[in-house]
């Protein structure tokens, strides 16, 4: 059976399901696999299963503490009519001579990609407790650069025995972003704006969970803290999934041939979906290269091509707002791979960015670091890619995905590699209305709901239906609070 550990070389190997439940280490490190487990299936056989099959397959594996029936259960859940398309993650085809494969993983009931891993998180989470015989209520704490705290929200609103308490950066997000998590229902939801950014709100989160005491005196409150963020590796493992499956679904269509290397590009801020790219390489899906996309906060990009990751940097809200990240949490998991599990590495590499906001890595781990690379789009060449694609193809994609396309694209130039890539498209353009229209050259609007209205109007594309009449639905969530308080309002929150 596989054990988990902490990243920071702390406390004892647990079992996946008190690692789901745990959300983070106590040393605040993260937990990882004991190793990564290669796929049971040859990836020939993989061609024709469904997304759900794929999945079962995937999360059983790393999550081998759970019986079949109890995995069954689970994917069975969460992949079902509350995704738009049937085949829960379709992949699009651009571009007739060196094409891209768009994998769409937006479908979801909050139209962006955090649906695929919370929309099973808390079946993940609610089998975990039952099989440790957890009698305390989980309380749900997660910060959120836009995405992650409405699909968190959707997937724990009104599970019983669970609370959850989101923050977000109140000039962070798009304005549909926002209205979807304040006007959240549910009544064990609680939201809260904080005056700052997505990495003051992270890092609240976090000395929130490494503070003992206070798990101590929630403990005998009745709750105990779990997090939905991609620090959980319950949130992260079902993204390892979708890669899995997109590269299954090649094989069937005749774009690729079974063992053939494709490359994968993610748009990033917090480094757990292209982590999860990264675990189904492991698994023995066969890449070439990661190319690690992020907008003008290029903090990763830096860190690629230079081995020193420098936090200490001007921030800048963009156009691709959940990418607006200066400490990307998960790049802990892979710097633990890459140093051979050495936890005690690791540490002191965290304990100088936590000190001195920096850190430079070994040269072991940069050669390792080479089947990565890193490029970033500032808003204009954003913009440019929306309104590209949008001419050339008649597709239509968000800012986050246009920022991929945009470094894929550079990648190409600058390598001449023109292996076939899989493009992780991370939200509907719906999300961000506004930058969009602008892409594809629409007129100014008062606001993003009229946009989306005259976005549809232009183009036809379906709008999501959780994004229909947003503007209209009752304002439920106001507060907007300092980040010092964020302990206070996690205290008030759990009756």
């Amino acid at each position: 059976m596989l054990t988990y550990s902490s990243t920071r070389g702390g406390g004892d190997k647990i079992n996946a399901a008190k690692a789901i439940i745990k959300g983070i280490a106590e040393d605040k490190g993260l937990f990882v696999p004991s190793e990564i487990p290669k796929l049971k299936v040859p990836v020939e056989e993989l061609a024709g299963k469904t997304y759900q099959e794929i999945a079962e397959i995937v999360i059983g594996q790393f999550f081998d503490d759970f019986t079949e029936e109890e995995i069954k259960h689970c994917v069975y859940s969460a992949y079902d009519s509350k995704f738009a398309a049937e085949e829960i993650a379709p992949i699009a085809k651009i571009g007739a001579e060196d094409p891209a494969y768009i994998l769409e993983l937006y479908h979801g009931k909050t139209a962006a990609f955090k649906d695929m891993a919370l929309s099973i998180l808390p079946y993940l989470l609610t089998t975990a407790m039952k099989k440790e015989n957890e009698t305390a209520q989980i309380a749900i704490l997660t910060a959120t650069s836009g995405d992650t705290g409405k699909a968190a929200l959707e997937g724990f609103a009104d599970v019983p025995n669970t609370q959850i308490i989101v923050f977000f950066p109140e000039e962070g997000v798009s304005e549909v972003q926002k209205r979807q998590m304040i006007t959240q229902e549910g009544e064990n939801t609680h939201v809260f704006a904080i005056r700052g950014n997505f990495d003051d709100a992270q890092t609240g989160v976090k000395n929130i969970f490494a503070d003992g005491d206070f798990a101590q005196d929630l403990l005998e409150k009745g709750y105990k803290l779990s997090s939905a963020n991609s620090i959980n590796i319950g949130r992260l493992v079902p993204q390892v999934a979708y890669y899995v499956y997109s590269y299954a679904k090649l094989v069937e269509v005749g774009e690729i041939k079974a063992g053939e290397k494709i490359n994968i590009t993610v748009p990033t801020g917090n480094f757990g979906n292209i982590l999860a790219a990264y675990y189904a390489m492991e698994m023995g899906i066969p890449v070439n290269r990661f190319i690690c996309a992020s907008n003008e906060n290029k903090v990763l990009t830096d860190f690629i091509n230079s081995g020193i990751y420098n936090a200490e940097r001007e921030f800048h809200i963009t156009n691709s707002p959940s990418m607006d990240i200066l400490i990307s949490s998960n790049l802990e998991r892979l710097l633990y791979h890459l140093s051979g599990m050495n936890g005690d590495e690791i540490k002191a590499y965290m304990k100088s960015l936590d000190r001195e906001k920096k850190y430079e890595v070994s040269g072991e781990i940069m050669k390792k670091l080479q089947c990565f690379f890193g490029g970033f789009a500032d808003q204009n060449k954003t913009l440019t890619a929306i309104g590209e694609v949008y001419d050339n193809n008649g597709y239509l994609m968000d800012t986050h995905t246009a920022v991929a396309y945009s470094v894929y694209k550079d990648y190409v130039r600058e390598t001449g590699d023109k292996t076939k890539t899989i493009i992780a498209s991370t939200a509907s353009p719906y999300k961000f209305a506004a930058a969009v229209s602008h892409g594809i050259g629409l007129d100014i609007e008062i606001s993003d709901f009229h946009y989306v209205e005259s976005l549809y109007d232009e183009t036809k594309v379906p709008v999501p239906e959780g994004l229909k009449d947003l503007d209209k639905k009752e304002i439920r969530h106001k507060d907007i609070i300092e980040v010092s308080r964020m302990k206070d309002y996690v205290w008030n929150s759990l009756k």
